[in-house]
């Protein structure tokens, strides 16, 4: 027994958690995104089988999700800048206020119950995948980005939503930045590197956020960032996160979107079972 569970439930979990990771690091540098967006999913059967509980149990899959998607993140904006896909005037006009609404997730994570996280998830990835899927170029906002209270209100919204959903902020992003006409790879390219400082600003607010419910969390956790989850899932995608970027400027626009359309739709789907 290790904490309280037989060691052969520890061998499937852990092996399902490292094929999550290579998942996820190709998802990461595929699409931009730090690959939350199939870490929450996976952690959220983890930490139901090892009898978490409900009232903290998806709270602790985004903290942990965003712990272990830094290094991802990073290793994707690196590989994209190399090719200088980033738009770096995007990045520079967002971080400041994504942090801000990191910060301000953190605060609803403190009193929030697990069912908005749940609710957050659903609707957003619902919303991208569809647009992606059945969307067309001649759909826009504008030719170009709006002034400088205009983007900052799109940082804050990349950066609240990115904390409750325990993303790094790429499928938000994506989906404005196309909007405005810049093409899937330099959105893609972009967003990884906004999700340098909302992964980490995130990962900060969720251990402090959760420290009070310690009680309910499983040991080695600080606050709701599980610290074996970090240690067994993040080196695995960091390390295949650059395969990821290197297959996106192989594939063409319209092969990504439906692509990332349908990844979205299925994590959409397995959170709508939940709440039934």
């Amino acid at each position: 027994m290790l904490f309280g569970l037989p060691l052969g439930e520890w061998v499937v979990l852990v092996a399902a958690v490292v094929v999550a990771g290579v998942a996820t690091g190709i998802l990461a540098g595929l699409f931009g995104i730090g690959g939350g967006a199939i870490i929450v999913p996976v952690l959220y059967e983890v930490f139901r089988v090892l009898g978490v509980p409900e009232e903290v149990r998806m709270q602790l899959c985004v903290g942990t999700s965003l712990a272990i998607i830094i290094p991802t993140t990073i290793r994707s904006y690196l590989t994209h800048r190399a090719r200088g896909a980033v738009l770096n005037d995007v990045l520079r006009a967002w971080t400041a206020p994504a942090v801000v609404g990191v910060a301000v997730g953190a605060v609803i994570a403190y009193f929030a119950p697990g069912v908005v996280f749940k609710l957050v998830f659903t609707a957003v990835v619902t919303i991208i995948a569809l647009k992606l899927l059945f969307g067309r170029d001649s759909w826009r906002l504008a030719d170009d980005f709006p002034g400088r209270a205009g983007m900052a209100g799109y940082g804050f919204l990349v950066g609240v939503t990115s904390s409750l959903m325990g993303v790094s902020g790429g499928s938000v992003s994506n989906m404005i930045q196309t909007l405005y006409g810049k093409s899937l790879h330099n959105a893609v390219a972009t967003s990884a590197g906004l999700g340098v400082p909302i992964t980490i600003a995130g990962t900060i607010g969720l251990m402090i956020a959760g420290w009070p419910k310690m009680a309910l969390l499983p040991p080695l956790s600080i606050g709701y960032v599980s610290l074996i989850g970090v240690a067994i899932m993040a080196p695995v995608s960091s390390l295949t996160a650059s395969y990821g970027a290197i297959l996106a400027h192989r594939l063409s626009k319209r092969q990504l979107e439906i692509g990332f359309g349908l990844f979205l739709l299925l994590v959409s789907a397995r959170f709508i079972a939940s709440l039934v």
